[in-house]
């Protein structure tokens, strides 16, 4: 088991979680729960990854960039927390066994507190959203890898996919020729699959990349990649895209992410008099919590 840590560190967390793991009040974690810590495991060790370091050697100073990361730091304080507890969970248990001689996370989780409120749902005005559009649609003179950025952005701002449902989208997901055109979302559990229709300010640029993608010498069906190898875009490189588009337009918000754009498609959504209920099911969510927050920013004024 202990070398399994060093092997296969997703199959030594998954195994530890479903045998061992367990919550303060010492019950075992819900399967809502465990999918979700996996996937939080995974981007964390993906950052070790990039960083060159180990789930048995990285330090304090690694911990504390991956704050700076991706979609990390874009995170709530609410989220940020439950990273906090899962690493702290994971390093004192391989302390316990021997992989690691000391717990890194302890002085970040000393002394936090869980967020009483929640922060204010991010969103872009509806002028900038408007120019971020126009921004998005192709130029004669983009090349493949400007043209892909402005996909990237088009997709999240004109479907609200989640930063990992753009990493994960491939090929034969995108549909700009069907009636209407859409984007398939394919389920990741505990998410059902899903079709969202692509905004029709999206549509053009959609089209003109999976074209120019299909004919590129790049391996794989991933409908965005950096590499010939056809590797996954990085979350951070996703963030770096969203603020290119940002900085092209002249502007600047506390979070310039993928996140940002699901919240303005939300809004834009619900402005269009969207029900909240369908709002949810378009961006896959289990509840209406999220849209429920994002609608209470619209006035009446809006609204009508």
């Amino acid at each position: 088991m202990d070398t399994l840590w060093h092997l296969d560190p997703a199959r030594a967390y998954a195994d530890w979680q479903a045998r061992e793991a367990a919550g303060a009040d010492r019950r075992p974690f819900s399967q809502q729960s465990i999918v979700q810590h996996r996937a939080m495991f995974d981007r964390f060790h993906r950052y070790l990854v990039g960083r060159g370091t180990t789930l048995a050697s990285f330090g304090a100073d690694v911990l504390d960039g991956f704050w700076l990361d991706g979609e990390a730091a874009q995170s709530s304080a609410a989220t940020r927390m439950r990273y906090l507890k899962l690493i702290d969970r994971l390093c004192r248990h391989l302390v316990a066994i021997g992989i690691r001689d000391a717990n890194p996370a302890s002085e970040h989780v000393r002394g936090q507190r869980w967020p009483v409120d929640d922060p204010e749902p991010l969103f872009l005005p509806e002028d900038v959203d408007q120019r971020l559009q126009d921004f998005v649609r192709p130029q004669p003179y983009d090349d493949p890898a400007r043209l892909q950025k402005r996909a990237i952005v088009a997709l999240f701002l004109g479907t609200g996919a989640t930063s990992s449902e753009g990493r994960a989208a491939r090929l034969q997901d995108l549909h700009p020729q069907a009636s209407p055109p859409y984007l398939h979302v394919p389920a990741r559990p505990p998410k059902v699959s899903r079709t969202v229709h692509l905004a029709p300010f999206a549509l053009a640029t959609l089209t003109a990349w999976l074209s120019v993608r299909r004919g590129l010498p790049v391996n794989g069906d991933l409908l965005f990649t950096l590499k010939q190898a056809g590797t996954p875009i990085t979350d951070m490189s996703l963030g770096k895209i969203v603020r290119e588009a940002f900085a092209a337009i002249g502007y600047e918000a506390e979070d310039m992410g993928p996140r940002i754009l699901r919240n303005t498609y939300c809004r834009r959504q619900l402005l269009g008099g969207v029900a909240p209920d369908a709002v949810s099911e378009r961006l896959g969510l289990a509840s209406n919590r999220t849209v429920v927050r994002i609608a209470a920013t619209i006035d009446t004024a809006e609204a009508g």
